[in-house]
């Protein structure tokens, strides 16, 4: 039996819906999903495998113009992803700019012509009429010429299996890279930070949910139930207290939000600790992303 298996990583440009792509093509609710830009921080991985097939997708952070140390990183995470890909999906959707981030395209259009199979992939189909699908395709065509290009709607998961299908006809024969069981690169306490960080982007407006971080400081498995305990990092303290609320209420309900999706993610009943913290200026700074994972090496 033939093996076939490589890395296939989404790239795009902020809210084109990647997160919401890989998580259908995964068939996990590994990425978190809000209409916030800049929502994903990380590369995620997630694995998919058959008998005759591993496919390793990469979900990416939107591409953007950094205007600090964070943003600077995720955006090598972005371009990390134009480096080690089998096949590269380009997600852009019905109400993208094309030439938002015009230099990260053409390292797209390069290696399209370099040879490497890139799939351009029009999201949120289900958004706009055919008319304006067809002149985009014809767009796009015209764009990178060399790309097979995929009409989808990853929400409503029109074309997900058509494209799932083509990215597995698409992969190089070699052996897979990781076990059979094997979901994902990440450990368990990041998708606890995920979650809990999801949560203050639904629930916080402005600068608030893009001055937190999140780190578990305690992750005890025991029999019936999952202890842990949580820190959320803001930038200063008036953020803290906005963080906690009056009396606690804002930190309790996202403590509550967070359990539930916890529990649902592990199937276990869990019991979570929420604290929240001052780190002044973190995200400018290279040694704490250093600290909370935002490194490369």
């Amino acid at each position: 039996m033939v093996m076939k298996s490589g890395f296939v990583n989404i790239v795009g440009n902020p809210n084109v819906g990647k997160s919401t792509l890989m998580n259908a093509l995964v068939g996990e609710r590994l990425s978190i999903i809000t209409s916030k830009a800049q929502t994903t921080r990380h590369r995620i991985m997630g694995i998919v495998n058959g008998e005759d097939f591993q496919i390793v997708y990469s979900d990416t952070p939107g591409v953007l113009h950094p205007n600090y140390k964070l943003q600077e990183q995720m955006l090598e995470f972005s371009r990390s992803a134009l480096v080690d890909a089998d096949v590269l999906l380009y997600v852009t959707d019905v109400q993208d700019t094309p030439d938002k981030n015009a230099e990260f395209l053409d390292k797209v259009k390069k290696m399209a012509a370099a040879g490497v199979k890139v799939f351009l992939i029009i999201n949120k189909i289900d958004l706009t009429t055919q008319d304006t699908l067809e002149r985009l395709v014809g767009f796009w065509h015209k764009e990178l010429p060399e790309a097979m290009i995929y009409p989808i709607s990853a929400q409503e998961k029109f074309g997900v299996d058509q494209l799932f299908s083509a990215i597995r006809d698409a992969l190089p024969e070699q052996p897979a890279f990781f076990d059979q069981d094997q979901l994902t690169d990440k450990p368990a306490r990041f998708f606890v930070n995920e979650i809990i960080r999801e949560k203050i982007l639904l629930n916080y407006d402005k600068e608030i949910p893009y001055s937190v971080e999140v780190e578990v400081e305690e992750f005890k498995e025991e029999d019936q139930l999952i202890r842990i305990s949580a820190v959320i990092y803001v930038e200063r303290d008036s953020q803290k207290g906005i963080i906690i609320g009056k009396q606690g209420a804002a930190l309790k309900k996202i403590g509550t939000l967070a359990r539930k999706d916890i529990e649902a993610f592990f199937e276990k009943k869990v019991f979570l600790q929420l604290f929240v913290k001052v780190d002044k200026d973190w995200r400018s700074s290279q040694g704490r992303l250093k600290h909370y994972g935002y490194d490369l090496n």
